[in-house]
């Protein structure tokens, strides 16, 4: 297995293609993230492709050091970035994060976002632990849903929706971030780089059965992303809960603090059987306006939606 090693950052002020480099936002064990501005001086994020157990960059370099036995492995996941990028350039929707532009540069490639200002839900999780509203969870996972439904009609799966991918813009409006998972969803072939999920977030096919993961993975994922604000952090990772689940169901948890429909939407988008979990975004998007229905009696439609979903695998 390839050792995990720290990768240095660009410097401020280095010229990047057209960008000047302003500091360093997020680092991450695929890419490092930056702040940085256009000619015009309007500030970006650029999202650089630099796994660190492939590849090294120290102190004052720039190329990064590849070892001959990762070189194909890096290869590929740059080749599959690329068109994470192409594929999310595409993408225009206001809870989706843009895609301006990629290019290769250093050996490797980077991605141009669009900067937004604010805050992630992991840090709106922490600053208010237990004190989240009902009206907050609706009406961010509501408009959230928008934009998972315009991934997912794209032929996108987002496979890593957890609250530190979720940005909620100054004016509250939340932008679904950091596709790096996508790019396993897009292709099938070459040398596998090390499994993309999070502990808590991701959903049980992603550890166990990969061939069953679609757009019921995700939904998942936005579940279990409204049970960590309910419980100010992530819930039991899917994976212990196949071997034993200890997961508290949110209806029981919470039953004094929270309306039961709301509980009841999120215990089922984290139902272990991904055939018994809502269908589509389309379909809990309905479920979590319809604050007076229980969810636990699905109509004749949903469960015609269940078996088609059922079939359209085999």
């Amino acid at each position: 297995m390839p050792t995990q090693q720290t990768n240095h950052p660009l410097p401020p002020g280095f010229q990047l293609d057209r960008y000047r480099i302003e500091r360093q936002l997020s680092l991450g064990g695929f890419s490092i993230v930056y702040l940085a501005y256009d000619e015009d001086g309007t500030p970006v994020a650029i999202k650089e492709y630099l796994p660190n157990s492939l590849a090294l960059r120290a102190d004052g370099q720039v190329a990064p050091a590849i070892a001959d036995e990762h070189l194909g492995a890096f290869r590929h996941g740059m080749k599959c970035f690329f068109e994470e990028g192409r594929a999310l350039a595409h993408l225009s929707h206001p809870n989706v994060v843009r895609v301006l532009n990629f290019f290769r540069a250093n050996e490797t490639v980077y991605m141009v976002m669009q900067y937004e200002r604010g805050r992630t839900l992991q840090e709106h999780i922490h600053k208010h632990r237990g004190e989240i509203r009902e009206t907050f969870v609706r009406n961010v996972f509501a408009r959230l849903l928008n934009g998972l439904r315009e991934v997912h009609a794209q032929k996108l799966l987002h496979l890593d929706i957890k609250p530190s991918n979720i940005y909620l813009r100054t004016d509250g409006n939340p932008v679904l971030l950091d596709f790096g998972a996508a790019r396993q969803a897009l292709r099938t072939d070459g040398p596998m780089l090390k499994p993309m999920y999070t502990p808590g977030f991701a959903a049980p096919e992603q550890y166990k059965a990969p061939e069953d993961m679609g757009p019921w993975t995700d939904i998942y994922a936005v579940g279990a992303s409204m049970y960590a604000c309910l419980a100010g952090g992530a819930p039991q990772a899917a994976d212990k809960r196949l071997e034993r689940d200890a997961l508290q169901p949110a209806e029981k948890r919470w039953a004094d603090k929270y309306s039961k429909q709301l509980l009841q939407v999120v215990d089922w988008c984290m139902v272990l059987d991904s055939a018994q979990r809502p269908a589509s975004v389309f379909v809990l998007q309905r479920a979590l306006a319809e604050r007076h229905h229980v969810v636990h009696e699905p109509s004749w439609l949903d469960n015609l939606g269940q078996s088609l979903k059922v079939l359209l695998r085999k």
